[in-house]
């Protein structure tokens, strides 16, 4: 049985800060268009600004699905699930952003992140309109060795080319040809402290 709750109050927020990743789900608006969800990591990558807004950081990936999704209709839902023995399921529905690097919310925002990782693409925003849980009794237990270092070690090997051309090329567009970055999207701050 769901439980739906006002706001994310102390006890969510002590929740969401203990979980070492979540969901982020989004989809095109109509009948068609595929339906996309992205699992991400990075525990300083995500967080929890008040009762009804929270944000985080948008790595460089493979795709920009997000991104093209949030331009089209905001819509996005945040999951996060515990793999404890205390088993629960949270979701955040709401209308999301997306922040870039040259935008003054971006500025204003960066003291809540660890700006430090190489593939900062941009901070997502997200007004919270539903805030639930259920009880993930199907979830597997499951034990953390520790956070997967992968995706920054080749973000900062990457020279400014190859993000130009990532920019330009598989985060352009989403699966469905909507549009994601656009041509002038700023490189990464770690490109650009260079």
């Amino acid at each position: 049985m769901a439980n739906v709750f006002e706001a994310i109050d102390a006890s969510i927020r002590e929740f969401i800060e203990a979980q070492p990743m979540f969901f982020v789900g989004t989809a095109p608006s109509g009948s068609d268009g595929l339906v996309n969800i992205s699992p991400k990591g990075y525990r300083d990558c995500f967080a929890v600004l008040d009762d009804h807004t929270v944000a985080y950081l948008d790595l460089f990936g493979s795709g920009a699905e997000t991104i093209a999704h949030l331009r089209q209709n905001g819509r996005i839902v945040v999951m996060f699930c515990s793999f404890t023995r205390n088993s629960r399921i949270l979701r955040l529905h709401g209308h999301g952003r997306v922040l870039r690097a040259d935008d003054p919310e971006f500025a204003s925002l960066a003291a809540h992140f660890n700006l430090q990782h190489p593939g900062l693409r941009s901070i997502i925003l997200v007004d919270v309109e539903r805030v639930s849980d259920s009880c993930g009794y199907a979830v597997p237990y499951m034990d953390l060795v520790e956070e997967r270092p992968v995706l920054d070690k080749v973000h900062s090997t990457r020279t400014p080319d190859e993000w130009a051309q990532r920019v330009n090329g598989v985060n352009a567009k989403s699966l469905d040809g909507l549009p994601a970055l656009e041509p002038d999207h700023p490189l990464p701050t770690s490109v650009q402290r260079g």
